[in-house]
């Protein structure tokens, strides 16, 4: 059931991207090279092939004018929206793929119900995973992260940052930085991300 649900989402975000980059008459050449991606990771997440990691995600978003959440909506609802525990089951995993550790989080949204929001609130289950080649990544905006279980690392230009469960961090996602866990071992965070338009 939850690997259907992530088919889903993967869809709907690869469709919305076309349909408003088509009704933009912005080719993927023009969106690659405003967003400094490659026609191929255009290609590949419009033909839902990939979704990616929300850098590319952001700077996408910015390209076509939108919010980072209209990738993410599912329901039109411009009042306060309620998030029940069960209701935030249904899993989004974004790839990367400069790791071999392609889907090492799968994130929760708290929010696709809200259509005028501003900040993305996710839970993020992180797997353990192997690697520790991280490639930093930069974008606008604002980060605030929380470890729920678990310890992270985040690497923030640098400095590199140990957090440990009841631990925060604020910082602006336009210095280059990667989320990671401490040692590969399995944590959950709550992460909430504010891109400007």
């Amino acid at each position: 059931m939850e690997n259907t649900a992530n088919t889903d989402t993967t869809k709907i975000v690869g469709e919305k991207i076309k349909t408003l980059r088509q009704n933009l008459s912005i080719t993927i050449e023009e969106l690659a090279q405003r967003s400094n991606l490659t026609t191929e990771q255009i290609e590949r997440i419009e033909n839902n092939i990939d979704i990616p990691s929300l850098a590319p995600l952001i700077k996408i978003a910015r390209v076509l004018g939108v919010r980072l959440g209209t990738f993410l909506d599912d329901q039109d609802e411009s009042g306060p929206v309620v998030c029940r525990k069960q209701e935030a089951q249904e899993t989004i995993s974004f790839s990367n793929n400069a790791t071999q550790s392609r889907k090492h989080m799968e994130y929760r949204s708290l929010s696709k119900s809200k259509t005028d929001r501003h900040m993305e609130p996710f839970m993020i289950d992180v797997a353990p995973t192997q690697g520790s080649d991280f490639i930093l990544s930069s974008h606008e905006g604002e980060e605030f992260i929380m470890v729920m279980e678990g310890t992270m690392e985040i690497s923030y230009g640098t400095t590199t940052y140990l957090l440990e469960e009841g631990d925060s961090i604020y910082y602006d996602s336009i210095v280059p930085h990667h989320v990671h866990a401490f040692e590969g071992q399995a944590a959950k965070i709550l992460a909430v991300i504010y891109t400007p338009i």
